[in-house]
C-alpha cells in the first residue's frame, strides 16, 4: 500500500512552521533545502527569495513524514495558505492527543474543542496559528 505524506506550501515562512512543528512532534529534520542551494535555480531570483525553503521535511514516525515548501511570487507561486486541506492525527494515546492538540492549537482558533465525541472517540479540530487546519482523533478501544 502506498504512504501518503502531508505536503505543505507556505508564503515565506516554511522555516519557521516546520521549527514549530518540530518542537510539537520532536525528531530532526531529514531535508532541508534553500532556492541558494539548487544551481543555476536562484542567479534569476530576488537576493531575499534564496534563503527561502525549496524542500524541508521532518518524520512524524516511520511511516509519515511532513514535508513544505515555500511559494515564492518570484517564481509564479501562489498559494492559499491551510483552506484545502486538513492535517488528520490519530494519536497513540488520549493524553498523547490532548498534548498534540493543545500544542498544534496555541495561538490558533479552535473549531471543535478536545472531547468525546459522538461517534466515540476523542476528537478536536482547530486552525493552528499558521492557518492550517487540523483534526485530533483518538479512538478508544
Amino acid at each position: 500500500m502506498a504512504t501518503i505524506h502531508p505536503y505543505l506550501n507556505f508564503l515565506g515562512n516554511t522555516e519557521e512552521v516546520f521549527n514549530f512543528y518540530k518542537s510539537v512532534f520532536g525528531g530532526e529534520f531529514l531535508n532541508v533545502t534553500r532556492f541558494s542551494d539548487m544551481p543555476g535555480m536562484a542567479d534569476n531570483m530576488p537576493e531575499g527569495d534564496k534563503n527561502k525553503i525549496m524542500h524541508m521535511a521532518l518524520p512524524i514516525n516511520d511511516k509519515v513524514m511532513l514535508m513544505g515548501t515555500d511559494a515564492l511570487e518570484s517564481m509564479g507561486h501562489t498559494a492559499t495558505v491551510g483552506t484545502a486541506i486538513s492535517l488528520a492525527i490519530t494519536p497513540d494515546s488520549k493524553e498523547d492527543g490532548e498534548r498534540l492538540f493543545k500544542a498544534l492549537s496555541a495561538g490558533g482558533s479552535v473549531e471543535v474543542p478536545w472531547d468525546k465525541a459522538p461517534w466515540g472517540a476523542w476528537f478536536g479540530m482547530f486552525n493552528d496559528k499558521y492557518g492550517i487546519k487540523w483534526m485530533v482523533n483518538f479512538e478508544d478501544k
